[in-house]
């Protein structure tokens, strides 16, 4: 056997000793911050303190299923994935925001959680036999437990509130608990009580391989790997090319929740979870091809894969639950720690500024369970949805519309893409002590760094994603060298990098750069990217109009109506006030940057709300309009193109000026718009 040194580094995944025959774990690129590090500032802190007034600060006060005799507080009431799920968003936004009553309150739930725990280690709601035959829940009886998926989500909760507070209690907790699990996986496997505990197994044995990084408890990794086996085999699937056209194919009841859009989402972080625990490069080759193919097959312009509730192909009408978008952010976010790669990066980045904010409304008390790429109405109906619901309350903003786990889940998408601003670099070998800032918006961000652990804090000024230039100004008591590691969006061919004023690069796109010196106190960075306008090939030939980070879809004015459900309760319609059937003219196409006219129309302030009010860029385009392009059951069916890109049937003659504004701040919109000439 040969020895490896153990190094138990808070957050930092490390290998220890290890046959030839065992796995190799490898560290993270970047390691993730504590939860405490990072403070949102202008719109994005706006944005959380709109959560934080809205369903994320008080869904136990306006959601029956959570608020009555909650189950994770020893009641008979929820005991199963909401209120987990809700608090998977509440506590990193009672942290970022460093809000004391939403710290209390939810703290509340995580001291029942781990003052409950049975001495076997079992945690969880109390269960039937428990109540009702007083079983005590142990190894031996673990089939008088319960579903082994809500805790996977309530262990998130706990790994958080623990890197915000160091609380002594969480990693003993999260230590018996594993013991009992590798036990107790022997008789009571994952998919012993539900198919989604088998098809969400990745996010428990991220978890295990958390605390195998600050203990080095060798148990962790058998256990791991144990959960693994049991699990829905997606690093497999994902470098298997059968999976994804299967998905695209099929649309039956056989093995749909393989192709569950959510379950994808939590999945997509699968071959990085395994290659951190086993070294094998073949799982960042199964996320590679599983990622492209995902995107290529599924692909919707605002950066997601479409799930209405299954994947749907790349039609511009099908439609995203918004449980998908949170959860694939999520999953980004782990990948990106552990493969450092900017392709991912990107992805997040596409995914948050488009996808998300449209989404919820602005107060964020209600949401959409499907948006759709090219959406022209929100009402009632069936649309084309893998899952139509006979209720017909899919598409409409409610808060219960859907299913209600989007409710309580969608909390998480804001919070910590903020918490994921920032990382720390540095491996066993390599102990830099540096910083990354690897998504950007406005913040402050506080670390200790260097050799000998300076503490700095970086405040980074911005209106991206509307703007072109970030500043970075550093506040340190000592002169401290660190790297500081940086992104250059792929999108951007050439940026600009200056330190007090002196260029210091211009990189290329595509990577993360490394300014290694030593900072005094007052040091500014200034990146500078570029936003060139472009336009992208989508489905069915359809074509979306880019700047930056930013998609830009089709400005219609908007008419909100509010109706009420009996069992749902309110709910908003939204129809447009123009019409929306155009195609763009070729030219666009052939040189965007000639054909399409920027306007900055508003300025960006710390109050800037996502909706068609604020849209602070706006894009002038020349368009015809397709009188033949209509609704056909709800939903706007792509026209027909030929192989060159163009619709050939018949268009108005007069050519019109029409007005694209960010995609995030429209509720109805076209964005994959048909080709004329």
């Amino acid at each position: 056997m040969k020895k490896i040194l153990s190094l138990t580094l808070a957050g930092l995944f490390v290998s220890v000793s290890v046959t030839a025959q065992s796995p190799k774990p490898v560290p993270e690129k970047y390691r993730e911050l504590p939860l405490s590090a990072i403070k949102p500032t202008g719109w994005l802190r706006n944005q959380l303190q709109i959560m934080r007034n809205g369903t994320t600060g008080h869904l136990d006060e306006v959601h029956a299923k959570i608020g009555n005799d909650n189950g994770w507080l020893g009641g008979k009431g929820d005991a199963w994935e909401e209120t987990p799920y809700w608090l998977d968003g509440a506590v990193p936004l009672a942290y970022l925001l460093d809000d004391k009553p939403l710290q209390q309150k939810v703290k509340k739930y995580i001291d029942w959680v781990i003052d409950n725990q049975r001495p076997s280690g079992y945690f969880g709601a109390i269960t039937k036999d428990e109540r009702e035959k007083n079983i005590k829940v142990d190894v031996a009886n673990c089939a008088s437990g319960d579903d082994w998926w809500p805790k996977m989500v309530m262990l998130k909760v706990v790994q958080q509130y623990y890197t915000a507070t160091n609380d002594p209690r969480a990693i003993p907790f999260m230590t018996k608990y594993f013991k009992y699990q590798l036990q107790a996986l022997k008789s009571c496997p994952v998919g012993k009580w539900t198919e989604w505990a088998t098809s969400r197994g990745t996010d428990n044995v991220m978890m295990t391989q958390w605390l195998y990084g600050l203990t080095g408890d060798k148990s962790l990794l058998e256990l791991a790997a144990l959960i693994e086996s049991q699990s829905f085999p997606w690093s497999d699937w994902l470098g298997n090319r059968d999976w994804v056209i299967g998905a695209a194919a099929q649309q039956n009841e056989d093995h749909w929740m393989r192709r569950h859009a959510v379950n994808v989402g939590m999945a997509l972080k699968a071959p990085a979870i395994n290659y951190q625990r086993t070294g094998d490069p073949k799982y960042l080759k199964s996320l590679k091809t599983g990622f492209n193919d995902l995107m290529t097959l599924h692909g919707l312009p605002m950066g997601i894969f479409s799930g209405d509730e299954d994947l749907h192909g790349n039609d511009p009408t099908q439609g995203v639950e918004l449980c998908t978008i949170v959860e694939s952010m999520y999953s980004l976010e782990k990948i990106i720690g552990i493969t450092g790669d900017p392709h991912y990066m990107d992805a997040l980045e596409r995914m948050t500024f488009n996808a998300l904010p449209t989404q919820t409304t602005d107060d964020y008390n209600a949401k959409q369970y499907f948006q759709i790429a090219n959406q022209v109405h929100v009402k009632r109906g069936v649309f084309n949805f893998s899952l139509p619901f006979g209720r017909e309350m899919n598409n409409v903003f409610g808060m219960r519309s859907g299913y209600t786990c989007c409710l309580a889940n969608m909390h998480q998408g804001w919070t910590k893409f903020a918490a994921h601003l920032w990382y720390a670099t540095g491996t066993p070998g390599r102990p830099d002590n540096g910083l990354a800032a690897l998504a950007y918006s406005p913040n402050n961000v506080t670390a200790k760094v260097g050799a000998k652990n300076t503490e700095v804090t970086i405040r980074e000024t911005t209106r991206y994603p509307f703007e072109e230039g970030i500043q970075l100004e550093l506040a340190t008591a000592s002169n401290v060298a660190f790297p500081l590691h940086l992104r250059i969006p792929s999108w951007c061919r050439k940026a600009t990098v200056t330190v007090n004023g002196e260029n210091v690069q211009t990189p290329e796109g595509g990577q993360v750069i490394v300014l290694n010196r030593t900072w005094k106190n007052g040091d500014r960075v200034t990146l500078t990217f570029p936003m060139a306008v472009s336009t992208s090939n989508w489905g069915r030939n359809s074509r979306a109009v880019e700047r930056g980070p930013l998609v830009y879809a089709l400005k219609l004015e908007e008419t909100w109506e509010k109706e009420t459900e009996k069992d749902e309760g309110d709910y908003f319609n939204v129809f447009p006030k123009g019409d929306w059937n155009y195609g763009l003219i070729d030219k666009i196409v052939k040189d965007p940057a000639a054909n399409l006219d920027v306007k900055t129309v508003k300025p960006i302030t710390d109050s800037f709300v996502w909706n068609l009010q604020n849209a602070p860029i706006e894009i002038r385009a020349s368009a015809r309009k397709i009188p033949g392009w209509k609704i056909v059951n709800d939903v706007v069916p792509q026209p027909v193109t030929d192989r060159n890109g163009h619709f050939v049937g018949k268009v108005d003659e007069e050519l019109e000026t029409i007005t694209l504004v960010p995609y995030g701040c429209t509720k109805v919109r076209v964005v994959a718009f048909p080709v004329v000439k």
